[in-house]
């Protein structure tokens, strides 16, 4: 991919690179803020990686990032869903606050979105935008960015159509290998100014084409799922058949075989496909290592939300089980995280705008919903959140789920549907990790379940949430 052409200044910036040696020189006149690489997958679960001990995947690059910097192991989406939670990636805000509330066309509201690009590109970095933007079918470049490569809606895996800076160019091959090159290009051009790079994949979104490379993979080693995947749900009137996979057990004439081998090909092929995206990881990670900027660059990895490999009979996402809202975090930045870092609290994917706006030295607008990782990242012991709001919106006719609230605690989940009076569920995260025993009518449970509800309120209100 070629790069739109160079203004004058960083082309006597590249000329002085050039003349005095190249990756040891950019190294010695770095400036103080440090670029960004922002890497975003689709549908990739928490415990997809190599770093969150999957049994078979094997992510060697990505795992690096977690190896060299933090690994946040409660990391969660507000909004299960890839057009809201993308909003709130770049927003730092709610669903309900930036009004991207579902996965119809949001074009005409993206474009309105302030995001963290916008403010980071105002604040004087250089910004780009490579990848998967689905919030809306409309391709043309967004506010934020100086150069733009994407797609309209959901893309393809094989010979895509992309938009470059505003033109239309087909291309031939695989689509994470052109993104992977794309965003290679983007790193490997000189920079007059500290960086970032907005990079997002269409992978690991379904239906999954893994690289021909990649195709014969995982085909051995036994896959391992959760009890509730066995199980037939109970205590979950949201869950109605209509909402579940037709061969999960307890449904009508389910045939368990047909489940465990359309489940067991469904994750091997997610894997998969998931190689040539950590192809593209270490790819980025040596080119930003070979120019002496690795150190240099705040490398953030994670995923727009979960999904479900069979739990409760569900095959999708959208619901505020664990599978669902739970997504990997990675960040690696030496100058201020230690190797091996491990951070328990519960971060939440409004909390990335605003750190990555304090990183950059711009300033996080009091409107920003989110908080900055800063002080956690500096300090384990640093004052946090101990309860949080997540929420989902109904689609209309082409959806089936229910449109909810949801407040987690460390210990404790409560759950509100607010088209179902009758449907809430209450569950102890710490006695059933896997929510398979509902407790909202356990005689027991009731005292915490009135101090959950009331969180719920606390939260909405100081939320702005209806």
């Amino acid at each position: 991919m070629s790069l739109p052409p160079l203004p004058r200044i960083c082309f006597l910036a590249w000329l002085t690179w050039a003349q005095i040696g190249g990756a040891n020189a950019y190294a010695a006149s770095q400036p103080t803020r440090p670029n960004i690489l922002f890497i975003l997958l689709d549908d990739l679960r928490s415990d997809a990686l190599g770093c969150m001990g999957h049994s078979l995947a094997k992510t060697p690059h990505i795992d690096r990032v977690a190896r060299e910097g933090a690994l946040f192991k409660n990391f969660f989406a507000t909004t299960p869903l890839c057009s809201p939670s993308r909003g709130s990636f770049l927003t730092g805000q709610y669903a309900h606050t930036h009004k991207v509330t579902t996965n119809r066309d949001e074009s005409k509201r993206s474009h309105e979105l302030i995001t963290f690009p916008l403010r980071l590109q105002k604040a004087g970095y250089e910004t780009a935008g490579i990848g998967k933007w689905h919030m809306g079918e409309n391709d043309s470049p967004r506010p934020g960015f100086n150069h733009w490569v994407s797609f309209k809606g959901q893309g393809v895996y094989e010979n895509p159509t992309l938009n470059v800076n505003g033109t239309v160019q087909p291309r031939t091959g695989y689509l994470t290998d052109i993104l992977n090159q794309a965003a290679l290009d983007f790193i490997k051009a000189p920079h007059a100014k500290p960086f970032l790079l907005y990079f997002a994949h269409k992978a690991i979104h379904a239906p999954n084409i893994p690289a021909k490379r990649h195709e014969d993979i995982y085909t051995d080693g036994d896959l391992s799922f959760a009890p509730s995947v066995y199980a037939v749900p109970a205590g979950k009137p949201a869950i109605l058949p209509a909402r579940r996979n037709k061969n999960a057990p307890g449904q009508p004439g389910a045939n368990a075989a047909a489940a465990a081998a359309s489940r067991d090909r469904s994750v091997r092929t997610q894997l998969r496909t998931l190689a040539a995206v950590d192809d593209g990881v270490g790819l980025l990670l040596k080119a930003l290592e070979n120019s002496g900027q690795l150190d240099h660059t705040v490398v953030i990895f994670t995923s727009d939300n979960g999904l479900f490999w069979g739990e409760h009979g569900l095959d999708s996402k959208r619901l505020a089980y664990e599978e669902s809202i739970r997504v990997p975090l990675l960040v690696r930045y030496p100058k201020l995280i230690k190797a091996g870092t491990i951070i328990d609290q519960s971060v939440l994917n409004i909390d990335i705008a605003p750190t990555l706006l304090d990183i950059g030295g711009a300033p996080v607008p009091a409107n920003m919903q989110g908080r900055s990782l800063l002080p956690l990242l500096k300090s384990n012991r640093a004052p946090w959140r101990t309860s949080f709001l997540a929420e989902y919106f109904a689609e209309g006719s082409s959806q089936v789920h229910p449109a909810w609230y949801a407040v987690r605690t460390n210990r404790w989940k409560y759950i509100r549907y607010t088209e179902l009076p009758a449907a809430d569920e209450f569950y102890d995260l710490q006695a059933d990790p896997y929510e398979m025993k509902n407790l909202v009518a356990s005689p027991g449970a009731q005292r915490d379940l009135i101090a959950t509800k009331a969180e719920l309120e606390r939260l909405m209100k100081e939320t702005g949430a209806k």
